[in-house]
């Protein structure tokens, strides 16, 4: 996906600096991309990282989209960038921007489940987190604390859960005490920042998935133009012209809520949580349009190996599913 919003100089580095990393290594690990700083994206040059906020992420996701490399990214830079915000001379940030350390923050739009977070302390378990296999830090956002937890084995148990995506989420049981937690805000601030964290999470997934159709949408274009029958390619079918159109007019329209999402994310304003959700109600919808156009274009092999346009539909569908229900309520203004 192409940003169409005016970028700094800093900015149009950054885009072009992961887009050179991810023509060289269309799969990179994460020593790839911590060689790049992206750990540093939202973290304030003071503090040792790139600066920035939602747009700089949402051009990261947007470009990491296609490589399936995003899901643990996303949750490692929004970790940071929660934690700069909470505690901008905090000792882990260094770690956190060379990617030496690997973090996931833990809010409704990173997990399936939160775990219960009450007077500072944890107990339960929260399932599905993204970013959470690996992660050896985890920075939870409750509703009125925001708290920094180390993944001792001994006491929290990472449960690997192999997504249909290729991803690899985790199922955590905290058995931690008051001791093991490090509280970073509590009360109004912290629910704030909470609110914050969250939507600036579900924009940054909306763009990753945004770079997934752009993907999705020149492979069936490129394909139309290759396949022959009736002694010509079948990109000249007006029936697939069509539903190429469908799929393009789908994706603009998801890119033009993502766009506004982004501008909006950065600020406290009420109505940032209306734009954040008919921006995943816009990418979900698009989802489904663009994949499953793309996928029957390509007939049988839409969703074999030897393509990477059925792992990149896989994706799309889970940033989907993961968004959600009730953001449709939530635009409406209605209690979720």
């Amino acid at each position: 996906m192409t940003i169409d919003l005016p970028l700094t100089p800093e900015q149009s580095f950054l885009q072009g600096s992961v887009q050179r990393v991810v023509a060289d290594h269309p799969r990179p690990d994460w020593p790839t991309l911590s060689a790049l700083g992206l750990g540093g994206v939202g973290i304030a040059e003071a503090a040792g990282g790139f600066g920035g906020g939602a747009l700089d992420m949402a051009l990261v996701a947007a470009e990491l989209g296609p490589t399936l490399a995003a899901a643990d990214w996303v949750s490692h830079m929004m970790a940071g960038w929660l934690i700069g915000q909470a505690r901008a001379d905090h000792a882990l940030i260094p770690e956190l921007v060379a990617g030496s350390t690997r973090a996931a923050i833990v809010c409704p739009a990173s997990t399936a489940e939160m775990p219960a977070i009450e007077s500072g302390c944890v107990g339960g378990e929260a399932r599905l987190v993204s970013g959470g296999a690996e992660a050896e830090l985890f920075v939870l956002a409750g509703t009125a604390d925001i708290l920094l937890v180390r993944a001792d084995r001994s006491k929290i148990e990472q449960r690997h859960r192999i997504m249909h995506d290729g991803t690899v989420a985790a199922d955590l049981a905290f058995m931690v005490t008051a001791a093991d937690i490090e509280p970073l805000v509590s009360g109004e601030p912290a629910r704030a920042l909470a609110m914050a964290a969250n939507d600036m999470m579900l924009v940054t997934r909306c763009a990753e998935a945004a770079g997934l159709m752009t993907r999705m949408l020149v492979e069936s274009v490129g394909y139309l133009g290759e396949r022959q029958q009736f002694g010509g390619p079948i990109a000249s079918f007006q029936a697939l012209r069509h539903r190429l159109a469908d799929m393009k007019l789908a994706l603009m329209k998801a890119g033009a809520a993502t766009e506004i999402a982004i501008l909006t994310a950065d600020r406290e304003s009420a109505g940032r949580a209306r734009v954040v959700s008919a921006a995943c109600v816009e990418v979900g919808d698009a989802v489904r349009i663009v994949g499953e156009g793309a996928v029957q274009m390509h007939g049988a092999m839409g969703l074999t190996e030897e393509l990477a346009l059925g792992g990149h539909f896989k994706r799309a569908l889970a940033i989907a599913a993961a968004f959600g229900p009730g953001h449709l309520a939530r635009f409406a203004g209605d209690p979720v």
